[in-house]
């Protein structure tokens, strides 16, 4: 792997660990035994390489949610697949990250804003409509708030002052969040092909 690779993945881990806001370069390099400098021959500050991880996180989460949605029987196993992929993304991320790129990386929050409005939003509305031609989820639900329900409702996953770190964990609690939304779009079919996937879920675990 190069060098350049190399340092991607090494703030990306961090960053996913610990935030953005509590690693600094030196700490970046120390990780990977080169020096500051060495890192600013690839990357001109620490904005830049918080914009790229941010990229190649959204990239490889779009291309992941892409596959699982082609390779889906049906709108609720789609969902199954989301939360499994989810909990492994989600399980050592640190929820301070969004926070800290919030308030101190504009460029790499408004990445992760766009692919929340328009990606996951149309991702999250296809799924919805696949479901009620299904006869999965309920047909009169109005598809534009559920989506807009469902969107915020990741967000508050992020949010330390309602779930600290210390307390609960954000693969957990998304997964809570996902399983309430999908209870509450069911139809009686789906409800049943839900509590079906939720035992095998439990037996895989196992």
């Amino acid at each position: 792997m190069e060098l350049k690779d190399r340092i991607l993945q090494k703030a990306n881990d961090l960053f996913h660990r610990y935030g953005v806001r509590s690693i600094t370069m030196d700490e970046i390099a120390s990780q990977l035994g080169v020096s500051k400098k060495t890192i600013y021959q690839y990357y001109s500050d620490k904005d830049e390489l918080v914009d790229r991880v941010t990229a190649e996180v959204i990239g490889n989460a779009q291309f992941n949610c892409e596959n699982l949605k082609a390779g889906a029987r049906n709108a609720i196993h789609e969902i199954f697949q989301v939360i499994d992929f989810i909990r492994n993304m989600f399980t050592q991320m640190n929820p301070a990250m969004v926070f800290d790129l919030n308030r101190f990386h504009p460029k790499a929050y408004n990445l992760f804003l766009n692919y929340k409005n328009q990606f996951l939003y149309q991702m999250i509305k296809e799924n919805l409509e696949r479901g009620i031609r299904e006869g999965l989820y309920r047909p009169e639900i109005n598809v534009e708030i559920i989506v807009k329900l469902r969107l915020e409702g990741m967000l508050i996953a992020f949010n330390q002052d309602i779930f600290p770190p210390s307390k609960y964990n954000l693969a957990e609690i998304q997964q809570a969040v996902i399983e309430h939304f999908l209870f509450g779009v069911a139809s009686l079919k789906g409800y049943r092909l839900i509590l079906k996937y939720q035992k095998e879920s439990l037996k895989a675990k196992k």
